[in-house]
């Protein structure tokens, strides 16, 4: 899954992407968590908008059971078997701006947080689904450091935006053709589980 992740300067970085912004401030966020309001692209008549949203969708149904946790991730490989996932990939397709994003190893007695980025350093784009002002992000098998955590977001290449916001297009065809960039990773702080702590030392390899 992808539980936390980096965005930096969100508008300088789409700047070629999007038309305008709205709300969004230039900041830097170095522990993206879930429930927090974060910068998203979403599609518009006039064009793309960079926009903020709530990282985590509450589906109607679900408000009728107690201590419900917000679907922060959807599988790319059951889009299509969950009704919430089927209707929103249809209609309602986004792309979440990153620097890289956290991963926990699973050890005998602990867990240990490992930061992911792309080999060239470049930003990147996670395929996710929205749903009035909230989002999720879709997932995939890892291919890169599988040994670290068996899934990574679904990351979209900028010569695959357009087709991936047409809704014209059939979703899962596009991201089940899309290949997963070359990833690097190192070990960093285990200050990075407290979501309170944001600053750059928690993207530091140790």
């Amino acid at each position: 899954m992808c539980g936390r992740y980096v965005i930096t300067k969100s508008i300088a970085k789409t700047s070629d992407i999007v038309k305008t912004s709205i709300k969004v401030e230039d900041s830097d966020n170095y522990n993206a968590h879930p429930t927090q309001k974060l910068p998203i692209i979403k599609p518009y008549t006039n064009g793309k908008a960079l926009e903020i949203n709530v990282w985590g969708i509450t589906p109607e149904w679900s408000k009728k059971l107690k201590n419900f946790k917000p679907l922060i991730n959807a599988r790319v490989e059951t889009l299509m078997e969950k009704i919430t996932f089927k209707n929103l990939v249809q209609t309602s397709r986004c792309l979440v701006p990153a620097d890289g994003y956290f991963e926990w190893k699973k050890e005998e007695k602990e867990k240990i947080p490992y930061y992911f980025t792309k080999e060239d350093n470049s930003f990147m784009l996670f395929a996710a689904i929205y749903q009035s002002n909230q989002f999720c992000i879709i997932t995939r098998k890892a291919e890169s450091g599988p040994e670290i955590h068996q899934r990574e977001p679904l990351i979209i290449p900028k010569s695959q935006i357009a087709n991936y916001l047409n809704l014209k297009k059939e979703a899962t065809s596009v991201l089940k053709s899309v290949k997963p960039p070359k990833l690097k990773f190192h070990q960093i702080s285990k200050d990075v589980n407290n979501p309170m702590n944001n600053d750059p030392r928690l993207i530091e390899a140790i």
